[in-house]
């Protein structure tokens, strides 16, 4: 940290943003808006981070969007919900910021920029079994957007990760997926599949990907857009290393890039919007869950940088009194076509799905299948207490991959030999074989699919209950009775695929009051220190309530972040 009083400023802005991902983004684009000089400093040579290859789902109770299509919700209850499911951990004050400005500051964003969103309808809070969780209006996405528009800068854009896309490069949504997988069943299916294929074909012929952008690409490209007609300025190649502080004041950053070290003077604050500790090994032995997680979601980018310049100037850091440090997902270890290792992430396609089963290494069920992302890796991690969990495996057999696909492999898959040949998935004629396999004893498997069977035809799964909570039926088969979620398991071959714990953001962060200034150890505001995104320790505290529960928040307290440098937040301090 450089404390010299005639440090030579190299530039001088109004505010220095340190991370380009859709928080970053948003205090830039606010920034400007509201008159400041902004400069934005990204660690990458692309926007997006781990934003740019999520759902891009935002999670702001009351918005706009989902009153104007007849959805009808309530802040308070919202507000009940989040005291039921994390209890008193001193943020309430934070918690109620957010509910009441979420809804403002979307259409905000709407009404001045090109960030424009969706409602997704009904898309159920994660636990409805808590008084004042939401089954609809919640959850809004950003609209899909025209890479083209940004054109030589659409590769500036942090593509989705590859198994999320098909044929190397076609970003499809959830709607999209329905549409693909019954394709021949209505002309309306075959007619939208065919012509996201035809432009996929035709982009591919000026692009090295689709630039029909959906999810987290669409939210990241329309911020991006957005910045580019406001003419912020974005360096890429270019992270911050240091703070300059002058009498408790932080003055400025020094930037480090090709063109060797920068000072930029900021008179309104530097920004952390890095993306979180996901990949900083120290941090990661420090907060995370013991076995620590062998794998992450995260940008590769995310390496601390917000949290380790934060602390050495006093900054505290927040671990929420249940030592949650993460929010999880499991996932699959898949082989790209250059030969590398990449992960499909299992949050809704395959799990509450009927006929598919999570064991431990003993062959036991530990959990509600059917249950949100976060849950399952929490309920891993419990089980891995007693008997060793990591990997899971998932298992169903060949009609259940036929009808609804397992991981990256698609629905209406035959030939699974050639997925076991590629070491994805283990494939067997029996359970028994299966078991052995896997080193499972042969028979606490067989004993927990002949279960699992039973729960099928009474449609009650009277061990966890998969099936119970909304969530469960949402993503389940509605078609299937007399249970969306439970299904037998007894067509050969029958397929086991192997999940690890991942997070996809962090929980821990900087400490921050309601404007997004970072507050040092004694809760004192550092003046010039601001936070947002995965930098700011998360106002759920490590609870995952619905979808967009990272992302809303970001984008929620970039805004304040930008109101208050500029002098105009709702709350001045």
């Amino acid at each position: 940290m450089e404390n010299d009083t005639d440090v030579s400023w190299d530039r001088k802005v109004d505010l220095l943003v340190a991370g380009a991902g859709p928080g970053g983004m948003t205090t830039a684009l606010v920034g400007a808006l509201e008159e400041l000089d902004v400069l934005v400093c990204e660690k990458s040579q692309q926007v997006g981070g781990t934003g740019a290859t999520s759902a891009g789902t935002l999670w702001i109770p009351e918005n706009s969007q989902s009153k104007a299509e007849g959805y009808k919700d309530s802040a308070s209850e919202a507000a009940r919900y989040l005291e039921g499911l994390i209890g008193e951990d001193g943020d309430e004050e934070r918690r109620q910021v957010y509910l009441d400005d979420g809804p403002k500051v979307i259409d905000y964003l709407a009404e001045r920029t090109e960030v424009k969103f969706s409602p997704c309808g009904r898309h159920p809070d994660y636990r409805n079994n808590i008084a004042g969780a939401g089954l609809d209006g919640r959850a809004i996405v950003a609209e899909q957007f025209d890479g083209r528009k940004l054109g030589q800068d659409f590769d500036r854009v942090r593509p989705p990760i590859e198994e999320f896309m098909l044929f190397g490069g076609m970003m499809v949504s959830k709607e999209d997926v329905a549409c693909l997988v019954n394709r021949y069943k209505s002309i309306m299916n075959f007619t939208h599949s065919a012509s996201i294929y035809i432009r996929y074909l035709i982009d591919l012929l000026t692009h090295k990907r689709g630039t029909r952008l959906t999810m987290g690409n669409a939210l990241t490209a329309r911020l991006f857009y957005s910045l580019r007609q406001q003419n912020v300025p974005v360096l890429f190649g270019s992270p911050i290393i240091e703070l300059v502080v002058k009498e408790n004041r932080v003055q400025g950053a020094i930037i480090e890039n090709e063109q060797g070290r920068q000072s930029i003077l900021a008179r309104k604050g530097v920004v952390f919007a890095t993306g979180g500790f996901a990949n900083n090994p120290d941090f990661r032995e420090s907060f995370m869950p013991k076995p620590l997680p062998p794998y992450s979601m995260a940008s590769s980018y995310n390496t601390g940088d917000g949290l380790n310049i934060g602390k050495s100037a006093g900054a505290g850091i927040v671990v929420p009194s249940h030592k949650r440090s993460a929010f999880w997902s499991p996932v699959s270890v898949t082989k790209r076509r250059d030969g590398s290792n990449g992960l499909f992430p299992h949050i809704l396609l395959d799990r509450a799905k009927p006929g598919l089963i999570a064991v431990n290494s003993q062959g036991q069920r530990f959990t509600n299948e059917a249950c949100s992302y976060h849950d399952f890796v929490e309920a891993m991690y419990r089980s891995h207490e007693v008997i060793n969990t990591m990997p899971a495996w998932l298992i169903c057999d060949s009609t259940f991959v036929f009808k609804y696909g397992i991981g990256t492999i698609h629905p209406g898959t035959t030939n699974l030999r050639k997925v076991a040949e590629a070491g994805y998935a283990t494939i067997s004629d029996t359970i028994s074989d299966l078991a052995t396999s896997l080193g499972i004893k042969k028979n606490k498997l067989e004993n927990t699919v002949r279960r699992n069977n039973e729960f099928a035809t009474t449609g009650i799964d009277s061990d966890f209950g998969k099936g119970d909570l909304e969530l469960n039926r949402f993503n389940g088969d509605a078609d299937n009775k007399p249970n969306p979620c439970l299904g037998n398991i007894e067509k050969p071959p029958f397929v086991a695929v192997a999940v690890w714990p991942a997070e996809i953001g962090c929980s821990i962060g900087l400490k921050t009051n309601i404007n997004g200034q970072v507050l040092n150890r004694d809760d004192k505001e550092i003046i010039g220190m601001y936070a947002c995104g995965n930098d700011m320790s998360s106002i759920m505290a490590g609870c995952y309530p619905g979808p967009g529960i990272t992302l809303g928040p970001a984008i929620v307290f970039g805004y304040r972040v930008a109101k208050h440098a500029a002098g105009r937040a709702s709350t001045q301090s």
